[in-house]
């Protein structure tokens, strides 16, 4: 899905997403309830952890709220189950498990990359990062130093794929815009025109 936002006549934002986007109510009311799970799975995780490293734990002894709260986790339904069911494992498998369900928590289940335009400064292409804990990655390009923005087609495997490039002055490989998702060609095609009519000056 792409995405064209323009905060001035001469700034443009494109933005490719893998993520569904959310216009009916029950979309929204089910990505919600999503985030609402991983804040609850998180909340056990922490609290399996930190009973599971000192018993009683310091930091909750004497906070009666907080004890509380520990106390009806770990004595809910779910977690008595998976307590059950990882009791006969090593304190090493436990703690893999923990750390396995701490990525998926933080873990996007989505990608997004933007190419941003601002005519006589240069272009900026940015990628996310595949999990919450870690900033996307970014680069910027001078317009001094571009080259040619143009459209090009590789093989993938074997299929056709069409990916949107920048030349850049003094650097033997081209810049790839949108490499991870590598849209369709009708897609580049309007990334291409609008990023080359916001980049250059109109001719008078």
């Amino acid at each position: 899905m792409l995405t064209t936002k323009r905060p001035t006549p001469t700034t443009v934002l494109y933005t490719v997403s893998t993520r569904s986007p959310a216009k009916t109510i029950a979309a929204r009311l089910s990505h919600y309830a999503f985030i609402l799970l991983r804040v609850v799975v998180g909340i056990c995780v922490a609290t399996v952890l930190l009973h599971e490293f000192s018993n009683p734990s310091p930091y909750i002894n004497g906070l009666s709220a907080l004890a509380w709260l520990e106390n009806a986790i770990l004595t809910s339904p779910t977690v008595q189950l998976a307590s059950l069911l990882v009791s006969n494992l090593t304190f090493l498998w436990r703690m893999l498990i923990c750390a396995a369900i701490t990525w998926l928590i933080f873990r996007k289940g989505y990608t997004e990359e933007s190419l941003l335009v601002i005519r006589g400064l240069g272009v900026q292409t940015s990628t996310s990062s595949p999990s919450y804990l870690w900033t996307s990655s970014t680069r910027f390009i001078p317009t001094s130093s571009i080259q040619d923005i143009f459209i090009h087609e590789a093989f993938k495997g074997f299929e056709v794929r069409f990916y949107l490039a920048i030349v850049v002055e003094g650097e033997e490989d081209v810049v790839v815009v949108f490499p991870g998702i590598l849209p369709r060609r009708e897609t580049l095609e309007q990334v291409w025109r609008g990023a080359r009519a916001c980049l250059y000056e109109p001719k008078s």
